[in-house]
C-alpha cells in the first residue's frame, strides 16, 4: 500500500511539471503573436545606407525647400507692392502740398495725418545727406574713425571681440542674422532692378537671357553705424564666370533700408605694390616667398613686390631667393632695394614706396610673417580707391586682416 500511494504521488507530481511546461509554453506562443512584426525593408530614421530612407529625407527636405521659397516671394510681393504703395501716396502728398500752398501768401493748412509720410522721406532722405556715407567727414584723428564690421552669408567678424580672441560670432544671434539677411535681399533687388541713376548696365546670361544674382553671388559685406544717423552697408556680388564685381551700398536711418548708389567694379587692371621692411630673417622670408609665388605669380599675376633690406647679412641670400623665384616663375615685377641702416619699419616703408614710379598701383604694406590668399588680394581691390594707400599691420585668424586706408600727402 505505501508503495503504490508513493507511485500516484511521483505520477501527479510528473502531471504537475508537464501542466506548468505546457502553460509556458502556451504563453510563449502568445506573446511570438501578440508581438508587433518588423520589416527588414524598412529604413529607421538615422541609419546610412537604406534607399528608401534617403529618398523619403530627400522629399522632405524638397517639400520644406518649396515651402520657404514660396514664402520668400510671397514676402518680396508684398514688399514690392508696399513701396509701390508708399511711392504712390509720396506723390499723392507732394501733389496735395503744391495745390494747397496756391492759396493766400502760398501757405495753407493740413493734418499731421498727411504731413507725415512726406515729412518721413525728407527726413529719411536729411538723415543720408548729413552721413559720412554721402559728405565724408572731417576728423580730428585716426581714433575718430568709426570702424568697419565684416560678414559673409555665413560669419559676422566683429571688432569688439578684440585681438585676443577669434573675433568670428559663434553662434550669429538670431536678431544679426535676420538683419543682415534682409541688407542682402536688398541688395540683391537693388542689382536685379536697377534704377535709371545706377552705374551698372544690363548684363544677358550665355543665352542671351537676363543675368539675375541671387545670394550665392554675396562675396563679402561691411557694415557700421554712426549713432546719430543710421547704419552703412557696403555689399559685393560676383558672378563666378565674370571679372565685374557689383557694390551696392545702403543705409538704414533708424528706419526703412534706402539706397545710396549702386556700382558696377572692374579689378582686372589694378595692380597691387607688396611693400615688405626686412633685416635678417631669411628663413621667414622663404616661406612668405612660398605663399607669394603660390598666389600671387600662379593665381593673381597682377603684382609687384618691393623688398627693402637692411643691413649686409643676409642680402645675398634673399637675393638668390629672388632669383630663384625669376628663374622658376619667369617673374620679373620685383624691387630690391638695400639699406645698410638699422632696421626700421617706418623708414622701409617709406623707402619702399618712393621706389615706385611707374604711375597709379595700389601700395599694399605688410611683415614678412604675412599669408594671404588670392580671395583677400581681390578684397584690398575693392576696398581701395585711387589716390589712397592701404596700410596694414597683421594680427590673422584665418581670413581675417586689419586694414587702414590713409591718404597719399600723410
Amino acid at each position: 500500500m505505501p508503495r503504490r500511494g508513493l507511485i500516484l504521488h511521483t505520477r501527479t507530481h510528473w502531471l504537475l511539471l508537464g501542466l506548468a511546461l505546457l502553460c509556458s509554453l502556451v504563453l510563449f506562443m502568445y506573446l511570438l503573436e501578440c508581438a508587433p512584426q518588423t520589416d527588414g525593408n524598412a529604413s529607421l530614421p538615422g541609419v546610412v545606407g537604406e534607399n528608401y530612407g534617403k529618398e523619403y529625407y530627400q522629399a522632405l527636405l524638397q517639400e520644406q525647400e518649396e515651402h520657404y521659397q514660396t514664402r520668400a516671394t510671397s514676402l518680396k510681393r508684398q514688399i514690392a507692392q508696399l513701396k509701390q504703395e508708399l511711392q504712390e501716396m509720396s506723390e499723392k502728398m507732394r501733389s496735395l502740398q503744391e495745390r494747397k500752398n496756391v492759396g493766400a501768401n502760398g501757405i495753407g493748412y493740413q493734418s499731421n495725418k498727411e504731413q507725415a509720410p512726406s515729412d518721413l522721406l525728407e527726413f529719411l532722405h536729411s538723415q543720408i545727406d548729413k552721413a559720412e556715407v554721402s559728405i565724408g567727414a572731417k576728423l580730428p584723428s585716426e581714433y575718430g574713425v568709426i570702424p568697419f564690421e565684416s560678414f559673409t552669408l555665413m560669419k559676422v567678424f566683429q571688432l569688439e571681440m578684440g585681438l585676443t580672441r577669434h573675433p568670428e560670432e559663434k553662434p550669429v544671434r538670431k536678431d544679426k542674422r535676420d538683419e543682415l539677411v534682409e541688407v542682402i535681399e536688398a541688395g540683391l533687388e537693388v542689382i536685379n532692378n536697377p534704377d535709371e541713376d545706377d552705374e551698372q548696365e544690363d548684363e544677358e546670361g550665355p543665352l542671351g537671357e537676363k543675368l539675375i544674382f541671387n545670394e550665392n553671388d554675396f562675396i563679402e559685406g561691411y557694415y557700421r553705424t554712426e549713432r546719430d544717423k543710421g547704419t552703412q552697408y557696403e555689399l559685393f556680388f560676383k558672378k563666378a564666370d565674370l571679372m565685374e564685381y557689383r557694390h551696392v551700398t545702403l543705409f538704414r536711418p533708424f528706419g526703412p533700408l534706402m539706397k545710396v548708389k549702386s556700382e558696377m567694379i572692374d579689378i582686372t587692371r589694378s595692380i597691387i605694390n607688396i611693400i615688405v621692411p626686412l633685416a635678417e630673417r631669411t628663413e621667414a622670408f622663404v616661406q612668405f616667398m612660398q605663399n607669394f609665388r603660390d598666389v600671387c605669380i600662379h593665381q593673381d599675376k597682377k603684382i609687384h613686390l618691393t623688398v627693402v633690406y637692411f643691413g649686409k647679412e643676409g642680402l645675398s641670400k634673399v637675393k638668390s631667393i629672388l632669383e630663384s623665384v625669376t628663374s622658376e616663375s619667369n617673374f620679373h615685377n620685383y624691387t630690391l632695394v638695400s639699406l645698410n641702416e638699422e632696421f626700421n619699419r617706418g623708414r622701409g616703408l617709406n623707402v619702399g614706396a618712393r621706389a615706385w614710379d611707374k604711375g597709379e598701383v595700389l601700395m599694399f604694406f605688410c611683415d614678412v610673417d604675412i599669408y594671404f590668399s588670392a580671395e583677400f588680394l581681390n578684397s584690398c581691390r575693392l576696398n581701395a580707391e585711387p589716390g589712397f594707400w592701404l596700410l596694414a599691420r597683421f594680427w590673422l585668424w584665418n581670413d581675417l586682416s586689419v586694414s587702414i586706408r590713409f591718404p597719399d600727402h600723410w
